[in-house]
């Protein structure tokens, strides 16, 4: 079943580590809701007649919407899809827009999953990430949350400078601790462009050490496998039956529509993109244009990609997808994954190549390497 992404590109502030598309100013954001709308309208035919089975809303800083901009955009998805009566609808929402009351209104606009970006809860690195929100609101925000939804995410970063293994574990184990059933963990990675970028090249920030956040990976699967989490993909830690759905829909590659500037989508063997400039779109969209770019997946596009996104799940690559769905000679596929097999990143169970916790590590080079 398909799914739909919303990206809101609105934000409080500027975290320095990130590259996502958004502006500090709120001035348009009426405009960018409507236009979302009208683009819903146009691609509702992206989706074939599948049945919508998650709404996902990322950004940018989702938290900041009024309730009335949840309510039509939810209205107008379900005016023009058809979205099944359980479908799983998050909300990204910063610790500090959470409040009873927004809490509430999230629940009875729809939302049913909150995923919320706390990245730590030491006072030192949310200002050396230039987070807008304190330590003492990323625990009181989740208590706060945990007495209205029961299916939470947070986000926590590791690897970056001053974060020892000892803060790192606190972190972790205060998510533990909070009962929290899902836990997305990443490896602070030093994008192009960003302020972060800028400052480690002026020597205003220490760099990124790889080894200590290679360290900090491994301890991290550790401990959520001692704590009886599932290690479902790469970056995702769930407890048993609360894996995302909408993040699971993309590594088994099912249809996703992206509405707003930025925004992706995705159906098989079709790539599209929206422009990044929230004007830009507006414009496109308020004379019935699409402000996409396409691209035409090829077979061997198409493979290489299952290879990727399998790769990085509990699952793995699996050799009956393979053979039937890209007939691919298994023997020789095998052949390409040996010396990884031979060397302990890779075992072969259940009929499919899985990557072992030091294989993890290596993760992109090693899809890489099997490529067609």
């Amino acid at each position: 079943m398909p799914s739909i992404y919303l990206h809101i590109p609105f934000c409080k502030q500027a975290c320095h580590y990130c590259n996502f598309h958004f502006t500090t100013s709120l001035r348009y954001q009426d405009d960018v809701v409507s236009a979302i709308c009208k683009e819903a309208v146009l691609q509702k035919d992206y989706t074939g007649k599948g049945i919508i089975e998650t709404i996902y809303f990322g950004g940018g800083t989702p938290s900041l919407l009024d309730l009335d901009d949840l309510r039509q955009i939810l209205q107008t998805i379900r005016d023009h899809f058809p979205v099944d009566a359980k479908a799983e609808i998050t909300l990204e929402a910063n610790p500090d827009d959470i409040t009873s009351k927004k809490l509430q209104d999230w629940k009875t606009a729809g939302i049913n999953r909150l995923s919320m970006g706390v990245q730590s809860f030491f006072e030192e690195d949310l200002q050396w990430m230039n987070r807008a929100h304190h330590a003492t609101e990323a625990l009181s925000s989740i208590k706060l949350a945990l007495d209205y939804f029961d299916n939470i995410t947070i986000d926590l970063i590791y690897g970056s400078p001053g974060l020892s293994n000892e803060k790192w574990k606190q972190n972790v184990q205060t998510a533990i601790d909070l009962g929290i059933p899902h836990l997305s963990c990443y490896a602070l990675t030093v994008e192009p462009k960003t302020p972060l970028d800028k400052l480690i090249r002026l020597q205003e920030k220490q760099d990124v050490d790889p080894d200590l956040q290679s360290a900090q990976f491994l301890l991290l699967m550790e401990w959520m496998a001692a704590a009886g989490y599932e290690h479902y993909e790469i970056s995702n830690f769930a407890k048993p039956g609360w894996r995302s759905k909408h993040n699971s829909a993309y590594w088994q590659g099912k249809t996703y529509l992206g509405l707003g500037p930025s925004a992706h989508s995705f159906n098989g063997s079709e790539r599209q993109w929206n422009l990044s400039n929230n004007n830009l779109y507006v414009a496109a969209i308020q004379k019935g244009e699409l402000p996409a770019e396409k691209e035409i997946l090829s077979p061997v596009q198409q493979l290489n990609e299952y290879i990727m996104t399998a790769l990085r799940t509990i699952e793995g690559i699996q050799k009956s997808i393979l053979q039937e769905k890209h007939s691919v000679d298994i023997p020789a596929f095998r052949k390409k994954a040996e010396g990884y097999i031979r060397t302990g990143h890779i075992i072969e169970q259940n009929g499919s190549f899985i990557l072992t916790n030091e294989g993890k590590l290596l993760a992109d080079g090693i899809a890489a390497s099997l490529f067609v």
